[in-house]
C-alpha cells in the first residue's frame, strides 16, 4: 500500500504543478476557463494547484500540511468534475478531473490513516 500512496502523491504534484503554471500561464487555459464560464477563477485555481502540489511536498517533513493540501486539491478537483458536468463535456474529458479527485482523496485517507493513534 505504501508503493500505490508513494506513486500517487508523486503523480498528483507532478500533475498539479503542470496544470497550475498552465492555468497561470498557457493562454490554452484561458480559453478553456472562458468556456467554463469561470474566467475570473483561472488565475485563483492554477495557484492553489500549485500551492497544493507544494504542499504535498513539504507534508513529507510535516504530514498534517500532506492532509490539508490534499483534501484541498480533492475538493478543487470535485468542483472540476462539477464545472465540467455543467458544460456537458464527455466523459472522457471529465475523466482528468475525476481521476485526481480520487488520488487526491486516496492520499487523505492514507495521510489520515497514518496520523491517527493506533489503538
Amino acid at each position: 500500500m505504501t508503493l500505490v500512496y508513494q506513486l500517487s502523491t508523486a503523480l498528483s504534484i507532478v500533475l498539479f504543478l503542470t496544470y497550475g503554471f498552465a492555468c497561470l500561464f498557457a493562454n490554452g487555459m484561458v480559453a478553456e476557463f472562458e468556456r467554463f464560464g469561470l474566467s475570473r477563477f483561472r488565475r485563483l485555481t492554477g495557484s492553489l494547484e500549485v500551492l497544493g502540489a507544494l504542499g504535498l511536498i513539504a507534508g513529507h517533513v510535516f504530514p498534517p500540511l500532506r492532509l490539508l493540501s490534499a483534501v484541498g486539491l480533492a475538493l478543487l478537483m470535485l468542483l472540476g468534475v462539477a464545472a465540467r458536468l455543467r458544460v456537458r463535456d464527455s466523459l472522457l474529458e471529465t475523466t482528468p478531473a475525476s481521476v485526481l479527485f480520487v488520488v487526491n482523496a486516496f492520499i487523505a485517507w492514507y495521510t489520515w490513516r497514518t496520523l491517527l493513534p493506533p489503538f
